[in-house]
């Protein structure tokens, strides 16, 4: 083939072979430079008004002359809203910058007199101090902005130098009132601290003295005793149920040896009942209104009742009426007995508790506090302290003999209902509206524990008065249950009522639990452990 002799010349052949001619590479491209992107045009904003519209066309004419090819662009109207915003939030910045360098007055009575003199409301519904003078802050700073503050202060200075001359001085309103954080007690409120203070040391020692005892002595077993008294819990049972009366019961209290049962309802009518019978003794009739709690002493017979006719009353067994407590502004929510028996406190819905000499009647002490109706209230066993719970889900300590309020709990998230101390003086249980109980430990100033006790909220609990080995809980879910104080576990379900329960109460031995309900009935639980111990009595 001829491609291949031109390839692969014959070596036999006399033609010389022809000259190897060298391959010629393809030349390389040289390198193409990267082209430079055309900038973008600055884009024309098309103004609202028509100055500035003559002024961008300007601009435009002239940019137009510099590059003919210059397209022009429009600002979309969410850039133009963000940028108004962006302005917006800057002036105001700038406005709250000047407000915070201006010196505006502290004293309320001077902040109300300068903006009578600006011209501006006094106050706004709802307003507080610090908000009156934070208005009055940016009012001025506003003034300022404008350039009118300076002539218009001149103006106000001028005439009240007038005023201050015509009227011979006056009060300058920058010169501070010094308010008192305290008001001002009675002799009787002082004598009462004194003897409370008194008192609360003997008995805290006796505590104290009895817990290190069961703490040191090798004999003392206390997880034993714990153990007796939930079984003894667990085996309650009903045993007796009568109608209270014609309309629901609001509250229900066993005297302090346990032989007489007090309970009232929406009548206005608080009624004695016989142990353990429950049979009726005697009816208390003075209220206007209807009843909402009722007390007995810890220390005598007497009975204490609160009303929505806005007083408390303090009876006998008898149905005397020994005394008419009358001061709160509206209808009264809760009423405890001070564990001395010589003092009586009432919570209302006007925002205050007061506590009240039962024998001479005096009201010694108002006490605010909360932001809303107070409802609960609860003495220490020691009678130092005392609790109060309201609708403003708070719960606070107040220390009797000072008068102070050492102690805000705070966890709840709706209105508290229940309060009731232990009695080894350091736990301390409310309930409410979440439909929890919360243990809360005084020592440590917090939450111990929360119980999610019940499906509807709580309205009352109680602490076993012995030593507190359990609580009970009454709940709106026609329940009440038994809790153990060491886990705070569940022990018993009291169910029987058909409607909401309103109260519990526990006797003073602790072998015995009340309930009252808007079904009408008082029903009677005792424990299989007191049977127990009557059996043994008659052996």
């Amino acid at each position: 083939m001829e491609i291949d002799e031109k390839q692969n010349p014959n070596p036999n052949s006399t033609t010389p072979p022809p000259a190897q001619i060298a391959p010629i590479e393809p030349p390389i491209p040289p390198p193409i430079a990267p082209i430079p992107r055309p900038l973008a045009p600055i884009p024309s904003v098309r103004p609202p008004n028509g100055e500035t519209a003559k002024k961008t066309t300007e601009d435009a004419a002239s940019d137009e002359d510099g590059d003919d090819s210059a397209p022009e662009y429009e600002v979309s109207e969410e850039s133009r809203l963000f940028r108004e915003k962006k302005e917006k939030a800057k002036q105001d910045f700038l406005m709250k910058q000047r407000a915070a360098a201006l010196a505006v007055p502290t004293n309320d009575k001077a902040v109300r007199s300068r903006l009578r003199r600006l011209g501006e409301p006094v106050t706004l519904f709802g307003e507080r101090e610090m908000e009156r003078r934070d208005r009055l802050r940016m009012i001025m700073a506003k003034l300022d902005s404008e350039g009118r503050l300076d002539t218009l202060m001149k103006v106000l200075e001028e005439e009240e130098a007038a005023v201050n001359v015509e009227d011979g001085g006056g009060e300058d309103e920058g010169e501070v009132v010094e308010y008192p954080f305290y008001t001002e007690g009675s002799t009787a409120l002082l004598k009462a601290r004194y003897e409370i203070a008194k008192e609360s040391v003997v008995k805290a020692a006796v505590r104290l003295g009895r817990a290190r005892r069961k703490r040191d002595d090798p004999d003392e077993d206390v997880d034993a005793e714990i153990n007796w008294a939930l079984d003894g819990a667990k085996s309650f049972a009903l045993d007796c149920s009568e109608i209270g009366d014609v309309r629901p019961l609001a509250g229900c209290s066993f005297s302090c040896d346990g032989k007489f049962l007090a309970t009232c309802s929406l009548t206005g009518v608080a009624k004695i009942w016989s142990m353990p019978g429950v049979n009726s003794v005697s009816s208390l009739k003075g209220h206007a209104e209807r009843a909402t709690d009722v007390k007995f002493s810890p220390t005598n017979d007497q009975i204490a009742t609160a009303s929505a006719d806005r007083t408390a009353k303090l009876w006998n067994t008898e149905g005397t009426l020994l005394n008419t407590y009358t001061g709160h502004l509206d209808r009264l929510a809760r009423v405890a007995f001070h564990p001395s028996g010589k003092y009586l406190g009432t919570t209302s819905f006007d925002k205050t508790w007061r506590l009240w000499d039962t024998e001479t009647g005096d009201e010694l002490l108002l006490q605010e506090g909360h932001s809303r109706s107070v409802y609960g209230l609860a003495f220490h066993p020691d009678g130092s302290l005392v609790a109060s719970c309201g609708l403003d889900a708070l719960a606070r300590v107040w220390d009797l003999r000072s008068g102070r309020s050492i102690l805000a709990l705070e966890g709840h998230v709706k209105p508290v209902l229940g309060i009731s101390f232990s009695p080894n003086g350091y736990h301390l249980a409310t309930g409410g509206e979440d439909n929890t109980c919360r243990i809360w430990d005084l020592r440590k100033k917090r939450s111990l524990y929360t119980i999610p006790a019940h499906a509807n909220l709580i309205s009352d609990i109680k602490f076993e008065p012995q030593e507190g080995y359990f609580l009970v809980t009454a709940s709106y879910d026609m329940t009440a249950k038994i809790w153990s104080s060491r886990d705070f576990k569940p022990v018993k379900v009291l169910s029987g009522h058909e409607a909401k329960v309103t109260s519990v109460d526990v006797a003073a031995d602790g072998q015995s639990i009340a309930t009252v309900s808007h079904d009408r009935t008082i029903k009677l639980w005792s424990s299989k452990n007191a049977e127990k111990d009557k059996a043994m009595d008659v052996d």
